[in-house]
């Protein structure tokens, strides 16, 4: 893609960001590297706290990896965190990109008669991660969500499964662009020889299951093992040590926390499998990642796996919450790869690099401000 005559200021709105590791933070932060690397002005507004460690404060600003920074105050629930200064930090934005449904999505929306800034929002799976509170959340979808999506010239979803959900909401229609991912990252990382050891990478959040996880390794038995890498969200560290032990699976079982690049790059040479038993995801991030790293997936067939699994044939889906059924499903997908009867990495996912993706999100700003250019006219005349 040739840069646009007229680099655009690009304000990126989003609850969690670096430093904090997830799936939702390296989306943004990498379509934003991407987006500056192409010529254009961006910005990231966020919150000054991480969830996981909410009596730490961050700095006000900071430029991490190329990214300007800026972070405000907030109060209440991490569920729905409160932060309207963020209307202080507009500048001279030409486009407000909103990463997922939360507050901001909804204050952006209310206030859009005053702000008047050309929205785009990227759903990331809307609210419905975990069951809990699931009337609550469908009466709160059908309505102020219903509202609130009609103030974006954009709705972007990052999946199919997500297109579905807001489509019937959304008067324009939904876009469907796939987050992109870093395919170089962890590219060919994985263990040049078969082992029987798995890895799961995520945040540990109640909707990521890792208890059925635990209970799939117990039924596996001896000679299996499992890495679980990433950072404490609505589930401790505490409490998934204390699972482990009572189990039986500290030998076969371990944590690793917030590791760098390097270190799980590491821990994924020392692997060949890559297990998810999420019952939900907005796109299935580590999926890819682990496709890329030449790792075998065994996952939960909620919907955006299901959906990756009709597009690639080396990812084995089961259901996790039958114990057995799943080590069975992992049983076999190792002894494919020790037969040859799949290839690690030869996976086509090229529609995933953050290049095409970039450009894709640039063509959708450009087209809402060319749908609000006339109002702005009109308003002015």
């Amino acid at each position: 893609m040739t840069n646009p005559a007229a680099p655009l200021s690009i304000l990126h709105v989003i609850r969690q960001f670096l430093p904090n590791r997830g799936g939702l933070e390296d989306v943004a932060a990498n379509l934003a590297r991407e987006q500056a690397r192409l010529g254009h002005r961006v910005r990231v507004v966020t919150l000054d706290r991480l969830f996981s460690e909410p009596d730490r404060r961050l700095p006000a600003r900071e430029r991490l990896e190329s990214i300007d920074i800026e972070r405000i105050p907030y109060v209440g629930s991490s569920r729905y965190p409160l932060a309207p200064s963020v209307f202080r930090h507009l500048d001279d934005a030409d486009i407000v990109h909103v990463h997922a449904i939360d507050f901001f999505f909804d204050a952006f929306a209310l206030a859009k008669p005053f702000h008047r800034r050309p929205m785009v929002v990227t759903t990331q799976g809307g609210f419905f991660h975990t069951p809990a509170h699931a009337r609550l959340k469908a009466l709160w979808f059908a309505g102020p969500t219903r509202v609130s999506v009609r103030a974006y010239e954009a709705v972007v979803a990052c999946s199919e499964s997500d297109a579905r959900l807001f489509g019937p909401i959304t008067p324009g229609g939904v876009t469907v662009i796939p987050n992109g991912v870093d395919l170089d990252k962890f590219a060919g990382a994985a263990s040049p020889e078969p082992r029987r050891a798995l890895l799961t990478l995520g945040r540990f959040s109640h909707n990521k299951r890792l208890d059925r996880l635990l209970a799939t390794m117990q039924t596996l038995g001896p000679g299996w093992r499992l890495r679980i890498c990433g950072v404490p969200y609505d589930v401790s560290a505490e409490a998934l040590t204390g699972e482990i032990d009572r189990l039986g699976l500290t030998g076969s079982v371990t944590l690793h926390l917030g590791l760098d690049v390097p270190a799980i790059r590491d821990l994924i040479g020392q692997s060949s499998l890559f297990v998810s038993a999420s019952e939900y995801e907005g796109f299935g991030l580590a999926l890819i990642e682990a496709l890329s790293a030449g790792l075998i997936p065994v996952a939960h067939p909620n919907d955006a796996f299901a959906c990756f699994g009709e597009h690639h044939p080396s990812i084995t889906l089961t259901d996790f919450a039958d114990a057995p059924g799943a080590a069975a499903a992992i049983r076999g997908a190792y002894d494919r790869l020790e037969s040859g009867a799949i290839v690690p990495g030869a996976e086509d996912l090229s529609e995933y690099r953050w290049s095409s993706v970039a450009a894709r999100y640039v063509a959708t700003y450009e087209a809402a401000l060319a749908r609000t250019r006339p109002v702005v006219a009109a308003t002015a005349a």
